[in-house]
C-alpha cells in the first residue's frame, strides 16, 4: 500500500490510501493577499506567526510555505525569494512542529527550504514541463523528499482528464529515471472549476481512481479551486472533498480556519432578510445582531468551552485575558475554528473507515476547535486496528 512519508523534527505524517485525509493548511501565502505581501515586504511576519499557529489548532497536518512575494523594491524573485523562504521557514519551525511543504516556482527559494527543512518536507511543485523536470526532479533526489506533480506540462493545462493522466504517468516515469519512487510523488490531478466546466468534479473522481490503481500514487489538488466564482463555497467543497476522499485522493491544499464573520457578512444577510419585508433601523449594532442571525461571534466559543469546565468543577475567574485564555483551552489566541471543510473531511474518514473506531471524530466534535484530527504518525508509531 502506497505511503508516503513526511518528518518533522519530532513528527511523522504518513499520505496514505488507508490513511486518514491529509489536511495542508494552504494560508502562509502571500498570493492574493496583499496585506500579507506588504508585511513580508516591510519584514514584519505577524500573520504569518497567527497563521501557522491558528492553522494548526484548525486541524492542518502539513503546512505549506510560500514566500512569493514580488518587492516593489526588487521585482527579481530569484534574488528576493530564497531569503524569505528562509526566514519564513525558520520562523514557523520555532512555533509549531508539524511537517513543511516547501511551495515555490523559483528553485533555489525551494532548494533555501529544503537545506532549512527539519525531517522530511514535502517540495511543492514539479510539472511535466521538459525544464521544470530538470530543475526540479535533482532536488527530489538530492535531498531524499517526496514531491508534488502537477498535471500540466509544455502544453499548458488540458480540459481532457486523459492527457492530464498522461502528463502525471510521464513524471512518474522520469522520476523513476532519478531513482525516485513512485511513493515520493503526490499527484495533482488539476481541479477545474465546476462553474465553468460542468464535469469537472466527475473528472477529478475518475482521474483520482485511474491514478491510484495504475500508476500507485497520493494525490492532492487546490481543494476551492472546484468552487471558484460561485455562491455558497462552503457547500461545495465540502461534498467535493468528501467525493474526492471516497474516491481515493489522500490530502488537499486547503485553508483548515474557518474564516471570522465580518460585518459586511452580517450586513448582507441583514440585507436577505429585508428583501423578505423585514425592516431595521439604520443605526443596528451589527455585533449584537450577529449570533440571531446564526453568526456567533469568536468570543462565545471561549464562553461555551468555559461553560464545559465549569460543568466538571473548574472555575476560571472572571477577567483573564483571553490572549492567556484561549490556548488553554485548546484554541489559538485568535480563537482559531476549524473549518466546515475539515468537519467533512473528517466525517469522511470516519464514514471510510480510515478513523478507526472515530478517535479522530470524537475528539473534533468534544472542542469546538480540534488540535487534533491529525492523519498520520507522531514518532512514526500508530496503532494499527486488526
Amino acid at each position: 500500500m502506497t505511503r508516503t512519508v513526511l518528518e518533522s523534527k519530532s513528527k511523522t505524517v504518513v499520505i496514505g490510501f488507508d490513511e486518514p485525509f491529509c489536511v495542508i493548511g494552504e494560508r502562509i501565502n502571500p498570493t492574493g493577499r496583499k496585506l500579507l505581501a506588504a508585511q513580508l515586504e516591510a519584514g514584519d511576519f505577524s500573520t504569518v506567526e497567527k497563521d501557522a499557529l491558528e492553522q494548526v489548532v484548525c486541524g492542518a497536518q502539513v503546512l505549506d510555505i510560500n514566500a512569493g512575494v514580488v518587492y516593489n523594491s526588487n521585482p527579481n524573485p530569484n534574488e528576493t525569494e530564497p531569503p524569505l523562504m528562509g526566514k519564513i521557514v525558520d520562523l514557523v519551525q520555532g512555533l509549531v512542529d508539524i511537517p513543511l511543504c516547501i511551495d515555490s516556482s523559483v528553485p533555489g527559494a525551494l532548494e533555501k527550504g529544503l537545506e532549512l527543512a527539519n525531517g522530511r518536507p514535502l517540495l511543492n511543485s514539479v510539472t511535466g514541463e521538459e525544464e521544470r523536470l530538470e530543475e526540479i526532479l535533482p532536488l527530489v533526489k538530492k535531498y531524499n523528499v517526496p514531491v508534488v506533480a502537477i498535471s500540466n506540462d509544455d502544453t499548458g493545462i488540458s480540459e481532457d482528464p486523459d492527457v492530464r493522466f498522461a502528463v502525471a504517468k510521464k513524471i512518474v516515469e522520469r522520476a523513476a529515471d532519478f531513482g525516485i519512487p513512485a511513493h515520493d510523488i503526490v499527484v495533482d490531478p488539476l481541479v477545474m472549476p465546476v462553474g465553468a466546466m460542468g464535469t469537472a468534479g466527475v473528472q477529478v473522481f475518475e482521474l483520482v481512481r485511474k491514478l491510484r490503481e495504475e500508476l500507485g500514487v497520493n494525490t492532492t489538488c487546490g481543494a476551492s479551486n472546484i468552487s471558484f466564482g460561485l455562491p455558497n463555497r462552503h457547500g461545495i467543497n465540502n461534498a467535493f472533498l468528501a467525493m474526492a476522499s471516497a474516491a481515493g485522493m489522500t490530502s488537499a491544499i486547503m485553508n483548515p480556519v474557518a474564516m471570522p464573520k465580518t460585518k459586511k457578512m452580517v450586513s448582507d444577510r441583514l440585507d436577505e432578510l429585508k428583501a423578505l419585508g423585514a425592516t431595521a433601523p439604520d443605526d443596528i449594532d451589527m455585533t449584537a445582531i450577529a449570533p440571531l442571525l446564526g453568526m456567533a461571534p469568536a468570543q462565545d466559543i471561549v464562553t461555551e468551552r468555559l461553560a464545559r469546565l465549569s460543568d466538571l468543577g473548574i472555575i476560571v475567574p472572571e477577567g483573564v485575558e483571553l490572549g492567556k485564555l484561549a490556548p488553554l483551552l485548546g484554541l489559538s489566541p485568535k480563537v482559531g475554528v476549524a473549518s466546515e471543510e475539515v468537519i467533512s473531511i473528517r466525517a469522511a474518514d470516519f464514514l471510510l473507515d480510515h478513523d478507526p473506531s472515530g478517535g479522530n471524530w470524537i475528539k473534533l466534535n468534544k472542542t469546538s476547535a480540534p488540535a487534533g484530527g491529525r492523519g498520520g504518525r507522531e514518532g512514526g508509531r500508530r496503532s494499527r486496528r486488526a
